[in-house]
């Protein structure tokens, strides 16, 4: 029986079925690259036999480069089909294992071959991850109904924007799926962020699962998220749509940073500090350590205020012509807060 292979568009609603099985048989560096979101990594050859292969293809031709792929695979096949059916087995109701390589080309269909001859069922992604990846452009600048969520460091952005969710709205939490706050403070346990080419793959499937005919929430960010970059696309269509600039108090934020950052580790704090002495000032990072040192987090907070405050108003200074709405949030709660939000946009017609 021929390799059964599929479009993009097709191929990805076929995996994101319940129980579906995504493969990805790309090499592990490949793999920790970027990869279709929900695949695992299944790989026919490992980084040094993939780069083998490669280089004899190159200077000796397909069948040099076929027969050392057989040496190298050659032992493992019974292995590979062994843990191909445990995966396959986890789910009772498993739709065919959807699999895919660089260019949809030799690896995934010398490994079709050998699954589909064990008794398993196969569908490959025509064109590959290449043919994927070709696609987000154009998924990105989509015309989205975005909303943006605006507000001076420690309005509760993104606490407001899980209150919108938890009120029904449809949600797109840019800093979660970079794993990254957007600060000196945004990642004080650096934790592992993702390529900016896997974010752009996981904000692509974040969208995927949307209405695009209802309104979208994301928070006001930059092109950049730590260390990696919003994709150009959705970033040009983002700044073209309103931004409600939510209104807090300094008591609001402090309160809201204290009880965000109240339980981390003094020493990850100091060296948040630290990182930004030269834009904050000897004298006040050094009055901002002092207060750490007695516990005191709302007095540093309000010193790390003091600067982000500075930051923000270039930053609006810049984009004088941004589409903003002010919404008056002061003293309310998160909840009350994202009510106000959908009062706002519901009355511009968003």
């Amino acid at each position: 029986m021929p390799n059964r292979s599929v479009g993009v568009q097709e191929f990805l609603v076929g995996s994101r079925e319940k129980g579906a099985l995504l493969l990805d048989v790309r090499s592990p560096s490949e793999f920790e690259e970027a990869h279709i979101p929900g695949a695992l990594s299944f790989p026919l050859f490992d980084d040094a036999e993939r780069a083998q292969v490669g280089t004899l293809y190159k200077q000796e031709g397909r069948e040099m480069a076929v027969e050392r792929g057989l040496e190298f695979i050659g032992p493992r096949m019974a292995d590979m089909v062994r843990k191909a059916k445990e995966l396959f087995s986890e789910e009772p109701d498993r739709r065919p294992i959807h699999m895919y390589c660089w260019r949809g080309g030799m690896r995934s269909g010398s490994l079709s071959w050998l699954l589909r001859t064990a008794g398993l069922p196969v569908v490959l992604l025509h064109g590959g991850y290449k043919a994927y990846k070709q696609t987000l452009p154009g998924f990105m600048g989509q015309e989205w109904p975005l909303v943006r969520v605006g507000g001076y460091t420690g309005s509760a952005k993104t606490a407001v924007l899980h209150a919108l969710a938890d009120a029904g709205e449809q949600v797109v939490d840019l800093e979660g799926l970079a794993r990254h706050f957007g600060s000196a403070f945004g990642n004080l346990h650096r934790h592992a962020q993702p390529t900016s080419e896997h974010f752009r793959n996981l904000l692509a499937e974040a969208l995927s699962g949307l209405d695009p005919h209802r309104r979208i929430w994301v928070e006001n960010e930059s092109r950049r998220i730590g260390n990696v970059h919003v994709p150009e696309p959705f970033y040009k269509r983002m700044i073209a749509c309103p931004a409600l600039e939510m209104l807090r108090s300094m008591e609001d934020r402090v309160t809201h940073l204290v009880g965000m950052y109240g339980d981390f580790d003094t020493v990850l704090l100091r060296h948040a500090f630290e990182a930004i002495q030269t834009e904050l000032g000897g004298p006040e990072t050094r009055e901002a350590l002092a207060a750490l040192e007695v516990k005191d987090l709302a007095t540093a907070a309000r010193i790390a205020l003091e600067y982000y405050d500075r930051t923000y108003e270039h930053g609006l200074q810049k984009r004088a012509k941004d589409n903003r709405h002010p919404v008056d949030a002061q003293g309310v709660s998160l909840e009350q807060c994202a009510e106000r939000l959908m009062a706002a946009a519901d009355g511009m017609g968003l």
